[in-house]
């Protein structure tokens, strides 16, 4: 057994922060940190994927729908679903990503790539 105190974990400043808590060929976990004025840009992954607020608030665009989520909010993307999240004050967000790597998933890189912009 493994277990993480998200809420103790921290998150580094700059564009986008992520702590890859756990990952196998079942699913990829990330903790990523949102400073105040944030926002991972229009984007997809290859994975299902399950966004869950841990701390702050952020807002989660996809399909012409937008979710204005709280901490406590899970948020589920299918496969090559494009959306956009930012944080007008900061949030903390555990990502999911299963099965892992998905298949047509880009291998040159890692999540850090993603279009991160104040």
């Amino acid at each position: 057994m493994r277990s993480w105190k998200l809420l103790e974990i921290e998150t580094f400043d700059g564009s986008c922060s992520l702590v890859v808590l756990a990952s196998d060929d079942e699913a990829h976990v990330v903790l990523i940190g949102l400073q105040p004025g944030q926002k991972l840009g229009d984007h997809q992954v290859k994975e299902n994927a399950l966004l869950v607020v841990v701390d702050g608030s952020a807002r989660v665009e996809a399909a012409g729908e937008t979710v204005d989520a709280e901490a406590g909010t899970l948020v589920a993307f299918e496969p090559d679903e494009r959306h956009a999240i930012s944080s007008d004050g900061g949030a903390k967000l555990l990502l999911i990503l299963a099965p892992w790597p998905g298949e047509g998933h880009y291998r040159g890189g890692d999540l850090r790539g993603a279009d991160v912009r104040r």
